[in-house]
């Protein structure tokens, strides 16, 4: 059993979802581990991590205004704002959401289905660097 530890650095432009999955896979490929788990964790409190489709961009832009439209920026009843009007609104999605992501690894590949991608799901209006933890357990 080989345990292997890897950070990513998300550079993010602000709102949105932004594709992991190739950086992921690249930490899978160095490490070696041909059958085991992934564990894929987001060390902040205003973005997350979620499996969504990657095919058609219309669904991820459709994911972002549900959220813009269910928990809504400038909202009269938030009082913790103390990093600006986005800062609650990004801590509430990111707790309707998951800050971490466990994805099985057989033959040296991250098992996705089709149309799925690893996405870093930015809450924040501001560019951000993002620390992503991975965590690969299993058999060389």
């Amino acid at each position: 059993m080989s345990i292997c530890h890897e950070q990513l650095e998300v550079r993010t432009k602000g709102k949105g979802l932004y594709e992991i999955t190739d950086d992921v896979q690249a930490k899978i490929d160095r490490c070696g581990v041909r059958n085991g788990t992934l564990t894929v964790f987001v060390q902040h409190t205003s973005c997350s991590l979620l499996i969504m489709e990657n095919a058609d961009p219309t669904a991820r832009r459709d994911l972002e205004e549900f959220f813009d439209r269910m928990v809504p920026e400038d909202a009269d009843y938030f009082t913790h704002g103390s990093e600006g009007s986005d800062d609650m609104p990004s801590h509430i999605r990111m707790a309707l959401t998951r800050t971490s992501e466990t994805i099985p690894v057989v033959d040296g590949k991250i098992q996705l289905g089709t149309w799925q991608g690893v996405f870093l799901f930015e809450h924040r209006r501001a560019p951000h660097r993002r620390k992503v933890s991975v965590t690969i357990i299993g058999e060389m």
